[in-house]
C-alpha cells in the first residue's frame, strides 16, 4: 500500500449508493476519506439489483419525512453532485406511484401522515381507479395467499376502494450509475476509493475505533469508521466486538425481483407508473424493453429465505418464487402473459428487526453505522448521507447523541430529521410494516 494510504481522517465500509454518498457528504465538508470496498466498482453489489424506486408511502412519520426530503436529491441531482461523470448522469423517471387501497391497508397510514408533512396526493375512489388504469382488475384478491391455495383463483366479489397516487414519485434510471456518479463527486472533493478490497478487521484502542486491517494485511489508521456494508453488516460489527451491543439487529434475507414483458397492448414503459398492491402482496413499476419490474411485499404467507453467509447464497430465481410473483401480477393485469423462461436478478437485503434502517453512532468511539436498509432505503441515499456526516461531525465535537439525538434539519424541504428514529437502540417500532414496503 502507497505511504498515503496509511492515514485518513475516515474510512467508510462500503461503496455502494450510501457508502458512496457518506464519502461524498464528508469529503465536501473538507474530510479526508476513503471508501473500500470489496467488490470491483461503486454500487456493484445489492445497490446494482436494487428495484431504485422513491416512493414516500412509509407507515412511520420519520419514513415519510425522510423519503420525502430524500426525492429533492434525485430531482437536484445534477447540482447537488456538482461534478461530471464520464459515464453520465443517473435520472429520476417520474412515472409515479399508486398506493392499492387494499380493505384494512397501508394506505390508512401513509394518507394521515401526508397531510401532515405536505406531500402532494390524489384520493381516487374506485371509479377514478378503474378509468385511469383499465388494464387492470381492480377486484379484491387480499389477503395474499400462495399460489397453491385454491382461494388464490376465487373470483373477487368486490372491488378496491381506490388508490392513493402520488405523481412525483417514480424510480432511478439506473442505480449502479448514480453510485458511481457519488464517487466521482466525491473524488472531486479529494475523497478516495479502493475496490477489490476486504476489510479484515477493526482496530482499537480502549473504546474507540483507530482504523481498519485489510485483506493483504497493511492498514489504514483513521479516528472515524463507518459500517456501510450492507449485507455483510453484521460481520462487520462483528469484527468491531459489536456483536449483541444493538437493540435492533441486521441479518441477509435473500430475494427476488422479476422480469415479466408487458402486454402488447400496453406501452408499460412509458406509460406505466409504479404500483404498491398490498391486496396481491406484490409491487411493481415498469422496466425497459416495455417490460414490467416485480418484486414481493413480504406478505406473512410466504416464507423468508434468512442467509447465515451473504458470501454464499442461491442467485438462481426458484420457480417457487417466479410463480408467487408473476401469478400475482397476472391477477391484476389479466392480459399478461405468463413466460417459460424466467428472467430476473436475485440478490440479499440486509434487514433490520423492524425493517427501518439504523443511522447511528456505536458503543466503540469512532465507530458508526449505515445500515439494516431493509430494501427500501436507496431513494434515500443522498439524505442518509448528509444526515450520517452531520451525526459525525456532531458526535465528534462531542455531542451527546444516545442522550439527545440529533435532529438534522432537511437541506432541501427544512423539515426536521430526527435520527433518534434511526436509533441502534430504539424500540420495536410497531407502526413499521415489518416488510420492504417500509
Amino acid at each position: 500500500m502507497a505511504e498515503h494510504d496509511q492515514s485518513t481522517d475516515a474510512v467508510i465500509i462500503g461503496a455502494g449508493v450510501i457508502g458512496a454518498a457518506v464519502g461524498f457528504e464528508l469529503a465536501r465538508r473538507g474530510w479526508r476519506t476513503l471508501n473500500i470496498d470489496a467488490l470491483p466498482a461503486a454500487g456493484f453489489g445489492s445497490t446494482s439489483n436494487s428495484c431504485a424506486i422513491v416512493r414516500f408511502t412509509y407507515s412511520t412519520y420519520d419514513g415519510v419525512a425522510m423519503s420525502w426530503e430524500g426525492l429533492h436529491y434525485w430531482t437536484d441531482w445534477p447540482a447537488y453532485l456538482d461534478a461530471s461523470d464520464e459515464r453520465g448522469l443517473a435520472s429520476l423517471v417520474q412515472c409515479g406511484t399508486l398506493l392499492l387501497k387494499n380493505p384494512g391497508g397501508h394506505h390508512g397510514r401513509v394518507q394521515p401522515l401526508f397531510d401532515k408533512i405536505g406531500i402532494p396526493y390524489e384520493d381516487w375512489d374506485a371509479d377514478t381507479l378503474r378509468k385511469q388504469m383499465p388494464a387492470f382488475d381492480t377486484g379484491v384478491f387480499g389477503p395474499p395467499r400462495p399460489v397453491d391455495d385454491d382461494a388464490f383463483w376465487e373470483t373477487p366479489t368486490h372491488k378496491l376502494p381506490g388508490a392513493i397516487w402520488t405523481p412525483q414519485s417514480g424510480y432511478v434510471s439506473d442505480p449502479q450509475l448514480a453510485s458511481h456518479n457519488l464517487q466521482r463527486a466525491a473524488e472531486a472533493k479529494g475523497a478516495r476509493f479502493r475496490f477489490s478490497t476486504k476489510v479484515t478487521g477493526i482496530q482499537r484502542s480502549g473504546d474507540r475505533v483507530t482504523g481498519v486491517t485489510l485483506d493483504d494485511g497493511t492498514t489504514v489508521g483513521a479516528p472515524v469508521v463507518v459500517n456501510v456494508a450492507g449485507p455483510h453488516s453484521a460481520v462487520i460489527n462483528d469484527l468491531a466486538g459489536l456483536s449483541g451491543s444493538m437493540r435492533i439487529g441486521t441479518r441477509p434475507l435473500r430475494h427476488e425481483v422479476h422480469h415479466v414483458a408487458a402486454p402488447p397492448s400496453i406501452d408499460y414503459e412509458h406509460t406505466g407508473v409504479h404500483v404498491s398492491d398490498g391486496d396481491t402482496g406484490v409491487y411493481f413499476r415498469p422496466e425497459t424493453g416495455n417490460s414490467i419490474l416485480v418484486g414481493s411485499e413480504d406478505p406473512e404467507c410466504d416464507a423468508r429465505d434468512w442467509v447465515d453467509d451473504p458470501d454464499d447464497f442461491d442467485r438462481s430465481i426458484t420457480a417457487a418464487q417466479w410463480d408467487a410473483q408473476v401469478l400475482r401480477l397476472a391477477r391484476r393485469i389479466p392480459d399478461l402473459g405468463v413466460p417459460n423462461q424466467r428472467r430476473g436478478v436475485v440478490d440479499l437485503y440486509d434487514v433490520a428487526d423492524d425493517w427501518i434502517p439504523i443511522y447511528d453512532r456505536t458503543d466503540l468511539g469512532g465507530f458508526y453505522v449505515a445500515i439494516g436498509t431493509s430494501g427500501n432505503q436507496f431513494k434515500n441515499a443522498g439524505v442518509a448521507g448528509h444526515c450520517m456526516a452531520e451525526l459525525i461531525e456532531a458526535v465528534q465535537g462531542g455531542h451527546d447523541h444516545d442522550a439527545e439525538p440529533l435532529v438534522v434539519t432537511g437541506r432541501y424541504t427544512g423539515l426536521d430529521l430526527h435520527l433518534g428514529s434511526f436509533s441502534r437502540n430504539r424500540a420495536i417500532n410497531p407502526d413499521s410494516s415489518f416488510s420492504v414496503n417500509g
